[in-house]
């Protein structure tokens, strides 16, 4: 695998978010130009394929050399290899299809490659940043065990993953690889997972629990702040928003734990509310299951420990490691019995995050 700071080609990059376009340009795996932020003009194509145009001309020109590609995060559904976006639910102007990628490729004569910001921001994580920050944590506290695989989630106007194994990238054959927003709602069987685990899922318990017609102007930081007495309205009422998000994002989890045994990193906007989520994911978790005759059995066989709390850490580092002696030998072998994943919080930031999970796609792809 390509070394991403020790590369010196140029990769443009975009964070297509339903709220701001984020672009950059990255050398080595350093931002040199960027990042410049727009507006997301979502309801209205033209403008909204305008801004991309304009965001890149920007980037353009403000970097020192020609570039290598344009490589960057776009929701979907899309056929991501043709760069061909569909019917997005948080993005109305695009219906139909929309040929984004070759559009980019005549405007910039440059070979073009979009994901989706699950993806690259699981990239960006397990390469650059959680991961390697994390197994080297590990190392320092005299621990042995070392993660390989990593599921990265967003949380904001939607609800987003990927998932990296032993450094590569998840990639599935229709484009739709990790969508966990699809997956099954905990509170409404009916539902996606997403309408749950998303801004408008806050902003609906707000309003409902607090009596109120829904709005879609208040925030998600808003209802954070009236949550913590910072802003005035309903407290009670923001706190079980973050409180059933929390539950419902642990549902998620538990489910996507049981098919990809790895670390788990949270971004996006809504990730700064972890002190009001966190508990309630938790909870839900290590909720046990009911068998049929009324026991209990784990609903998971690995044990999930909160990367942010230190007081843990050190166990979670060094678990549990024993001296083994092989039979009819004289060696003996050191193993860490322990099974165990965490979750933790991106340290990156989405966007960052993303952009190296671009910058680092673009390359494998030049190769």
């Amino acid at each position: 695998m390509t070394d991403i700071f020790h590369d010196n080609r140029i990769v443009w990059t975009l964070d297509a978010g339903g709220t701001n376009m984020v672009f950059s340009a990255l050398q080595g795996g350093r931002e040199i130009a960027g990042p410049f932020t727009y507006p997301t003009p979502s309801d209205d194509l033209d403008a909204c394929l305008k801004t991309i145009i304009k965001g890149f001309r920007e980037v353009e020109k403000c970097i020192p050399g020609k570039a290598a590609a344009i490589s960057f995060a776009f929701p979907g559904p899309a056929d991501y290899k043709k760069g061909i976006i569909g019917d997005l639910p948080n993005f109305k102007a695009f219906t139909d299809g929309v040929a984004l990628g070759p559009m980019m490729e005549d405007q910039f004569h440059l070979p073009v490659f979009i994901n989706n910001d699950g993806n690259l921001f699981a990239y960006g994580e397990a390469l650059c940043g959680f991961l390697p920050e994390l197994n080297a944590k590990i190392l320092s506290r005299r621990g042995i065990k070392q993660f390989h695989n990593l599921i990265g989630l967003t949380l904001g106007t939607g609800f987003g993953c990927g998932v990296v194994i032993n450094n590569t990238l998840l990639i599935g054959d229709n484009s739709n690889d990790t969508g966990i927003h699809n997956t099954l709602n905990k509170f409404n069987p009916d539902w996606n997972a997403e309408e749950s685990v998303s801004t408008r899922a806050l902003q609906r318990v707000y309003a409902q629990a607090s009596g109120q017609p829904f709005s879609g102007r208040i925030t998600p930081k808003d209802i954070f702040d009236i949550a913590r007495g910072n802003l005035p309205g309903n407290k009670e009422a923001a706190i079980e928003a973050y409180r059933q998000f929390g539950e419902a994002l642990g549902s998620s989890i538990a489910n996507i734990l049981t098919l990809i045994d790895g670390i788990v990193v949270i971004g996006g906007g809504i990730a700064g509310a972890w002190q009001l989520f966190a508990p309630a994911m938790f909870n839900e978790i290590n909720r046990p299951y009911k068998r049929w005759d009324g026991t209990s059995a784990k609903r998971l066989d690995v044990k999930v420990y909160n990367l942010e709390d230190e007081s843990i850490f050190t166990e979670f580092a060094t678990g549990n490691i024993r001296e083994l002696k092989v039979p009819f030998s004289n060696r003996t072998i050191t193993y860490d019995e322990r099974a165990r994943v965490g979750i933790g919080l991106s340290k990156l930031g989405a966007s960052r995050a993303i952009a190296l999970g671009a910058y680092a796609y673009a390359l494998q792809q030049l190769q």
